[in-house]
């Protein structure tokens, strides 16, 4: 129980971590700076993490 606890509260911390991301980054011209490319590569990983860290939560035992 207390495992699946601490992947909640890293996918929360993660979630509060990319909100403040987005938040920062807006108004940044990306698609001039060419960060468009890195910018979408690195958020499709993270939704990925996301998942598998909050599928793997069940599997998780200490």
């Amino acid at each position: 129980m207390a495992a699946k606890l601490q992947v909640d509260r890293v996918v929360d911390d993660l979630s509060t971590a990319l909100t403040q991301l987005r938040d920062s980054m807006r108004g940044m011209p990306l698609s001039k700076s060419g960060f468009k490319g890195a910018h979408d590569k690195m958020a499709r990983s993270m939704g990925t993490l996301t998942t598998e860290l909050i599928d793997a939560s069940s599997a998780i035992k200490l």
